[in-house]
Protein backbone atom coordinates (compact mmCIF):
# COMPACT_ATOMS: atom_id res chain seq x y z
CA UNK A 1 0.00 0.00 0.00
CA UNK A 2 2.80 2.41 0.90
CA UNK A 3 4.59 1.64 -2.35
CA UNK A 4 1.39 2.17 -4.35
CA UNK A 5 0.74 5.53 -2.67
CA UNK A 6 4.34 6.58 -3.27
CA UNK A 7 4.02 5.75 -6.97
CA UNK A 8 0.76 7.70 -7.19
CA UNK A 9 2.34 10.74 -5.55
CA UNK A 10 5.33 10.42 -7.86
CA UNK A 11 3.07 10.30 -10.92
CA UNK A 12 1.15 13.34 -9.67
CA UNK A 13 4.39 15.25 -9.08
CA UNK A 14 5.63 14.44 -12.59
CA UNK A 15 2.33 15.57 -14.05
CA UNK A 16 2.50 18.84 -12.10
CA UNK A 17 5.95 19.75 -13.44
CA UNK A 18 5.40 18.46 -16.97
CA UNK A 19 5.32 21.19 -19.62
CA UNK A 20 3.76 20.10 -22.93
CA UNK A 21 5.68 20.97 -26.11
CA UNK A 22 4.97 24.31 -27.74
CA UNK A 23 2.18 24.46 -30.28
CA UNK A 24 2.24 27.95 -31.68
CA UNK A 25 1.40 29.78 -28.44
CA UNK A 26 4.06 32.37 -29.27
CA UNK A 27 1.72 33.93 -31.86
CA UNK A 28 -1.00 34.65 -29.29
CA UNK A 29 1.62 35.75 -26.77
CA UNK A 30 3.08 38.20 -29.27
CA UNK A 31 -0.37 39.62 -30.05
CA UNK A 32 -1.01 40.09 -26.33
CA UNK A 33 2.40 41.73 -25.88
CA UNK A 34 1.79 44.23 -28.70
CA UNK A 35 -1.82 44.84 -27.66
CA UNK A 36 -0.73 45.75 -24.14
CA UNK A 37 2.49 47.58 -25.04
CA UNK A 38 0.78 50.19 -27.24
CA UNK A 39 -1.72 51.62 -24.69
CA UNK A 40 0.66 51.15 -21.74
CA UNK A 41 3.50 53.07 -23.36
CA UNK A 42 1.08 55.82 -24.39
CA UNK A 43 -0.10 56.12 -20.78
CA UNK A 44 3.49 56.15 -19.52
CA UNK A 45 4.56 58.80 -22.03
CA UNK A 46 1.62 61.04 -21.10
CA UNK A 47 2.20 60.71 -17.35
CA UNK A 48 -0.84 58.48 -16.65
CA UNK A 49 0.96 55.35 -15.47
CA UNK A 50 -1.63 54.98 -12.68
CA UNK A 51 -4.18 53.99 -15.36
CA UNK A 52 -2.17 51.06 -16.74
CA UNK A 53 -4.31 48.65 -14.71
CA UNK A 54 -7.37 49.56 -16.77
CA UNK A 55 -5.38 49.08 -19.97
CA UNK A 56 -4.41 45.59 -18.81
CA UNK A 57 -8.03 44.60 -18.28
CA UNK A 58 -8.95 45.89 -21.72
CA UNK A 59 -5.97 44.05 -23.19
CA UNK A 60 -7.25 40.75 -21.74
CA UNK A 61 -9.56 40.79 -24.77
CA UNK A 62 -6.62 39.44 -26.75
CA UNK A 63 -6.61 36.20 -24.73
CA UNK A 64 -9.79 35.06 -26.44
CA UNK A 65 -9.91 33.24 -29.76
CA UNK A 66 -6.17 32.49 -29.88
CA UNK A 67 -6.08 29.76 -32.49
CA UNK A 68 -9.31 30.55 -34.31
CA UNK A 69 -9.79 31.81 -37.89
CA UNK A 70 -9.84 35.59 -38.07
CA UNK A 71 -13.60 36.11 -38.41
CA UNK A 72 -14.32 33.73 -35.52
CA UNK A 73 -11.62 35.38 -33.42
CA UNK A 74 -13.11 38.78 -34.23
CA UNK A 75 -16.56 37.66 -33.09
CA UNK A 76 -15.26 36.18 -29.84
CA UNK A 77 -12.95 39.09 -29.08
CA UNK A 78 -15.67 41.67 -29.65
CA UNK A 79 -17.94 39.64 -27.35
CA UNK A 80 -15.17 39.32 -24.75
CA UNK A 81 -14.40 43.05 -24.98
CA UNK A 82 -18.03 43.89 -24.27
CA UNK A 83 -18.04 41.57 -21.26
CA UNK A 84 -14.71 42.77 -19.85
CA UNK A 85 -15.43 46.47 -20.38
CA UNK A 86 -18.84 46.08 -18.76
CA UNK A 87 -17.14 44.54 -15.71
CA UNK A 88 -14.55 47.35 -15.63
CA UNK A 89 -17.22 50.06 -15.85
CA UNK A 90 -19.30 48.34 -13.16
CA UNK A 91 -16.21 48.17 -10.95
CA UNK A 92 -15.40 51.84 -11.53
CA UNK A 93 -18.95 52.86 -10.63
CA UNK A 94 -18.78 50.67 -7.53
CA UNK A 95 -15.54 52.36 -6.52
CA UNK A 96 -17.23 55.74 -6.91
CA UNK A 97 -20.12 54.59 -4.70
CA UNK A 98 -20.23 53.79 -1.01
CA UNK A 99 -21.44 50.20 -1.04
CA UNK A 100 -19.35 49.00 1.89
CA UNK A 101 -17.33 45.79 2.24
CA UNK A 102 -20.31 43.43 2.28
CA UNK A 103 -22.02 45.25 -0.56
CA UNK A 104 -18.85 44.75 -2.56
CA UNK A 105 -18.91 41.00 -1.85
CA UNK A 106 -22.54 40.79 -2.91
CA UNK A 107 -21.92 42.68 -6.15
CA UNK A 108 -18.88 40.64 -7.13
CA UNK A 109 -20.74 37.43 -6.35
CA UNK A 110 -23.49 38.59 -8.69
CA UNK A 111 -20.90 39.39 -11.37
CA UNK A 112 -19.54 35.84 -11.00
CA UNK A 113 -22.95 34.21 -11.47
CA UNK A 114 -24.11 36.42 -14.32
CA UNK A 115 -20.68 36.36 -15.92
CA UNK A 116 -20.64 32.56 -15.91
CA UNK A 117 -23.93 32.39 -17.78
CA UNK A 118 -22.90 35.13 -20.22
CA UNK A 119 -19.49 33.66 -21.07
CA UNK A 120 -20.99 30.19 -21.49
CA UNK A 121 -23.72 31.50 -23.77
CA UNK A 122 -21.13 33.37 -25.84
CA UNK A 123 -18.94 30.24 -25.92
CA UNK A 124 -15.83 32.17 -24.97
CA UNK A 125 -12.42 30.63 -24.50
CA UNK A 126 -10.77 30.88 -21.97
CA UNK A 127 -13.84 29.32 -20.37
CA UNK A 128 -15.56 31.03 -17.47
CA UNK A 129 -15.90 34.51 -16.00
CA UNK A 130 -12.55 34.69 -14.18
CA UNK A 131 -11.18 37.73 -16.00
CA UNK A 132 -14.45 39.60 -15.58
CA UNK A 133 -14.54 38.77 -11.86
CA UNK A 134 -10.97 39.94 -11.49
CA UNK A 135 -11.54 43.12 -13.49
CA UNK A 136 -14.63 44.10 -11.50
CA UNK A 137 -12.99 43.38 -8.15
CA UNK A 138 -9.75 45.23 -8.85
CA UNK A 139 -11.52 48.28 -10.29
CA UNK A 140 -14.07 48.39 -7.48
CA UNK A 141 -11.35 48.14 -4.81
CA UNK A 142 -9.12 50.85 -6.34
CA UNK A 143 -9.84 54.46 -5.30
CA UNK A 144 -10.48 56.69 -8.29
CA UNK A 145 -7.82 59.33 -8.95
CA UNK A 146 -9.80 60.94 -11.77
CA UNK A 147 -13.31 61.14 -13.16
CA UNK A 148 -14.86 57.69 -13.85
CA UNK A 149 -15.06 58.09 -17.63
CA UNK A 150 -11.26 58.36 -17.99
CA UNK A 151 -10.32 54.85 -16.77
CA UNK A 152 -13.39 53.47 -18.56
CA UNK A 153 -12.19 55.02 -21.81
CA UNK A 154 -8.71 53.58 -21.26
CA UNK A 155 -10.18 50.07 -20.91
CA UNK A 156 -12.36 50.44 -24.00
CA UNK A 157 -9.49 51.86 -26.08
CA UNK A 158 -7.16 49.04 -24.96
CA UNK A 159 -9.78 46.43 -25.82
CA UNK A 160 -10.16 48.00 -29.26
CA UNK A 161 -6.38 47.92 -29.69
CA UNK A 162 -6.28 44.22 -28.77
CA UNK A 163 -9.04 43.47 -31.29
CA UNK A 164 -7.20 45.39 -34.02
CA UNK A 165 -3.97 43.51 -33.31
CA UNK A 166 -5.83 40.20 -33.30
CA UNK A 167 -7.43 40.89 -36.67
CA UNK A 168 -4.36 42.46 -38.29
CA UNK A 169 -3.11 39.11 -39.56
CA UNK A 170 -6.11 38.86 -41.88
CA UNK A 171 -4.60 41.55 -44.09
CA UNK A 172 -1.68 39.20 -44.74
CA UNK A 173 -3.57 35.96 -45.42
CA UNK A 174 -6.93 37.44 -46.48
CA UNK A 175 -8.69 34.15 -45.85
CA UNK A 176 -12.36 34.13 -44.90
CA UNK A 177 -14.51 31.21 -43.82
CA UNK A 178 -18.14 32.33 -44.17
CA UNK A 179 -19.51 28.95 -43.11
CA UNK A 180 -17.42 28.62 -39.97
CA UNK A 181 -19.52 28.11 -36.86
CA UNK A 182 -18.71 28.95 -33.31
CA UNK A 183 -16.84 26.22 -31.52
CA UNK A 184 -18.60 24.44 -28.67
CA UNK A 185 -17.32 24.79 -25.11
CA UNK A 186 -17.25 21.72 -22.83
CA UNK A 187 -19.32 22.21 -19.70
CA UNK A 188 -18.62 20.84 -16.28
CA UNK A 189 -22.14 19.47 -15.80
CA UNK A 190 -25.47 19.18 -17.61
CA UNK A 191 -27.53 22.39 -17.85
CA UNK A 192 -30.24 22.86 -15.20
CA UNK A 193 -31.50 24.38 -17.52
CA UNK A 194 -29.04 26.16 -19.76
CA UNK A 195 -25.87 27.11 -17.87
CA UNK A 196 -27.48 27.95 -14.54
CA UNK A 197 -25.85 25.03 -12.71
CA UNK A 198 -22.36 26.30 -13.52
CA UNK A 199 -23.42 29.83 -12.60
CA UNK A 200 -24.70 28.60 -9.24
CA UNK A 201 -21.37 26.92 -8.59
CA UNK A 202 -19.55 30.21 -9.21
CA UNK A 203 -21.96 32.09 -6.95
CA UNK A 204 -21.37 29.68 -4.05
CA UNK A 205 -17.58 29.54 -4.41
CA UNK A 206 -16.99 33.24 -5.02
CA UNK A 207 -19.51 34.30 -2.37
CA UNK A 208 -17.97 32.03 0.27
CA UNK A 209 -14.42 33.14 -0.52
CA UNK A 210 -15.32 36.83 -0.40
CA UNK A 211 -17.31 36.44 2.81
CA UNK A 212 -14.48 34.64 4.59
CA UNK A 213 -11.82 37.11 3.40
CA UNK A 214 -13.99 40.06 4.43
CA UNK A 215 -14.82 38.57 7.83
CA UNK A 216 -11.11 38.04 8.48
CA UNK A 217 -10.39 41.65 7.59
CA UNK A 218 -8.02 40.99 4.71
CA UNK A 219 -7.21 43.92 2.49
CA UNK A 220 -7.97 42.44 -0.94
CA UNK A 221 -10.96 40.08 -0.72
CA UNK A 222 -11.39 40.16 -4.48
CA UNK A 223 -8.15 38.16 -4.77
CA UNK A 224 -9.75 35.33 -2.79
CA UNK A 225 -12.92 35.61 -4.88
CA UNK A 226 -11.02 35.46 -8.17
CA UNK A 227 -8.94 32.51 -6.99
CA UNK A 228 -12.10 30.63 -6.00
CA UNK A 229 -13.21 30.79 -9.63
CA UNK A 230 -10.06 29.17 -10.99
CA UNK A 231 -10.77 25.47 -10.23
CA UNK A 232 -14.30 25.82 -11.60
CA UNK A 233 -13.18 26.68 -15.14
CA UNK A 234 -11.41 23.36 -15.74
CA UNK A 235 -13.17 20.53 -17.60
CA UNK A 236 -13.70 17.99 -14.83
CA UNK A 237 -12.95 17.35 -11.18
CA UNK A 238 -9.34 16.16 -11.44
CA UNK A 239 -8.44 19.00 -13.81
CA UNK A 240 -10.08 21.51 -11.46
CA UNK A 241 -8.17 20.20 -8.46
CA UNK A 242 -4.91 20.37 -10.40
CA UNK A 243 -5.73 23.91 -11.50
CA UNK A 244 -6.29 24.91 -7.86
CA UNK A 245 -2.89 23.56 -6.79
CA UNK A 246 -1.26 25.26 -9.76
CA UNK A 247 -2.89 28.51 -8.65
CA UNK A 248 -1.45 28.34 -5.14
CA UNK A 249 2.05 27.05 -5.90
CA UNK A 250 2.51 29.24 -8.96
CA UNK A 251 1.38 32.29 -7.01
CA UNK A 252 3.86 31.59 -4.20
CA UNK A 253 6.72 31.40 -6.72
CA UNK A 254 5.48 34.55 -8.45
CA UNK A 255 5.37 36.41 -5.15
CA UNK A 256 9.09 35.77 -4.65
CA UNK A 257 9.75 37.32 -8.06
CA UNK A 258 7.39 40.21 -7.31
CA UNK A 259 8.96 40.95 -3.92
CA UNK A 260 12.45 41.06 -5.42
CA UNK A 261 11.50 43.10 -8.49
CA UNK A 262 9.14 45.61 -6.88
CA UNK A 263 11.34 45.96 -3.81
CA UNK A 264 14.45 46.71 -5.84
CA UNK A 265 12.88 48.85 -8.60
CA UNK A 266 9.67 50.57 -7.45
CA UNK A 267 9.90 53.39 -10.03
CA UNK A 268 6.77 53.69 -12.21
CA UNK A 269 8.75 53.41 -15.46
CA UNK A 270 10.20 50.07 -14.40
CA UNK A 271 6.81 48.81 -13.20
CA UNK A 272 5.11 49.67 -16.49
CA UNK A 273 7.88 47.95 -18.44
CA UNK A 274 7.61 44.92 -16.15
CA UNK A 275 3.86 44.70 -16.77
CA UNK A 276 4.43 44.78 -20.53
CA UNK A 277 7.36 42.34 -20.51
CA UNK A 278 5.72 39.76 -18.24
CA UNK A 279 2.58 39.64 -20.33
CA UNK A 280 4.41 37.68 -23.03
CA UNK A 281 5.58 34.69 -20.91
CA UNK A 282 2.26 34.70 -19.06
CA UNK A 283 0.40 34.13 -22.30
CA UNK A 284 3.09 31.80 -23.62
CA UNK A 285 2.60 29.29 -20.79
CA UNK A 286 -0.96 29.84 -19.59
CA UNK A 287 -2.37 26.99 -21.71
CA UNK A 288 0.64 24.69 -21.38
CA UNK A 289 1.41 25.03 -17.65
CA UNK A 290 -0.84 27.26 -15.59
CA UNK A 291 1.45 27.25 -12.55
CA UNK A 292 4.45 28.44 -14.54
CA UNK A 293 2.41 31.23 -16.14
CA UNK A 294 1.58 32.51 -12.65
CA UNK A 295 5.27 33.02 -11.92
CA UNK A 296 5.01 35.91 -14.40
CA UNK A 297 1.34 36.83 -14.01
CA UNK A 298 1.60 37.40 -10.24
CA UNK A 299 4.27 40.15 -10.38
CA UNK A 300 2.43 41.65 -13.36
CA UNK A 301 -0.75 41.93 -11.28
CA UNK A 302 1.02 43.32 -8.22
CA UNK A 303 2.91 45.85 -10.34
CA UNK A 304 -0.22 47.17 -12.06
CA UNK A 305 -2.02 47.32 -8.72
CA UNK A 306 0.91 49.16 -7.15
CA UNK A 307 0.84 51.68 -9.99
CA UNK A 308 -2.87 52.34 -9.45
CA UNK A 309 -2.80 52.39 -5.65
CA UNK A 310 0.67 52.30 -4.02
CA UNK A 311 0.88 50.65 -0.64
CA UNK A 312 3.00 48.40 1.55
CA UNK A 313 4.76 45.80 -0.60
CA UNK A 314 4.93 43.43 2.35
CA UNK A 315 1.19 43.77 2.90
CA UNK A 316 0.47 43.14 -0.79
CA UNK A 317 2.60 39.98 -0.82
CA UNK A 318 1.11 38.55 2.37
CA UNK A 319 -2.46 39.35 1.32
CA UNK A 320 -1.91 37.79 -2.10
CA UNK A 321 -0.52 34.59 -0.58
CA UNK A 322 -3.22 34.21 2.07
CA UNK A 323 -6.19 35.12 -0.10
CA UNK A 324 -5.05 33.02 -3.04
CA UNK A 325 -4.71 30.01 -0.75
CA UNK A 326 -8.12 30.34 0.87
CA UNK A 327 -9.84 31.21 -2.40
CA UNK A 328 -8.38 28.25 -4.30
CA UNK A 329 -9.18 25.89 -1.40
CA UNK A 330 -12.81 27.04 -1.33
CA UNK A 331 -13.07 26.73 -5.10
CA UNK A 332 -11.80 23.14 -4.99
CA UNK A 333 -14.17 22.22 -2.15
CA UNK A 334 -17.17 23.70 -3.96
CA UNK A 335 -16.18 21.96 -7.19
CA UNK A 336 -15.95 18.65 -5.34
CA UNK A 337 -19.34 19.17 -3.71
CA UNK A 338 -21.08 20.14 -6.95
CA UNK A 339 -19.51 17.37 -9.00
CA UNK A 340 -20.56 14.76 -6.44
CA UNK A 341 -24.09 15.97 -5.88
CA UNK A 342 -26.89 13.55 -6.83
CA UNK A 343 -27.57 13.75 -10.54
CA UNK A 344 -24.23 15.30 -11.51
CA UNK A 345 -22.05 13.80 -14.22
CA UNK A 346 -19.34 12.80 -11.74
CA UNK A 347 -21.83 11.17 -9.41
CA UNK A 348 -23.41 9.26 -12.29
CA UNK A 349 -20.01 7.93 -13.36
CA UNK A 350 -19.31 6.78 -9.81
CA UNK A 351 -22.46 4.62 -9.65
CA UNK A 352 -22.02 0.87 -10.33
CA UNK A 353 -23.36 -0.34 -13.67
Amino acid sequence: MIGKNARQWGTAAKAFFYIPPAGGEHRGALRMFVGLAIPSLVLLATGHHNLVMYAVFGCFTGMYGRGEPHQLRLFHQVSAAAFLCACVVAGILTSASNVGAWGFVALETMVAGVGSVVTDRLRLRPVGPFFGIFAFGACAATPLATTPWVPALVAVASAACAIAVGFAGWFRVRTWHPGKRRTPVPHLMPPLPGHLATGAMYVVAVGLAGSLATAMGWGHPYWAMASAAIPLSAAGLSAGMARGFHRVIGTYAGLVVAALALGAFPHPVFLVLLVIAFQFPTELYIMRHYGLSLVFFTPLILAMGYLANPGSLRGLVLDRAAETTIGAAIGMLVLFAFMHRPGSAAAAEAQPA
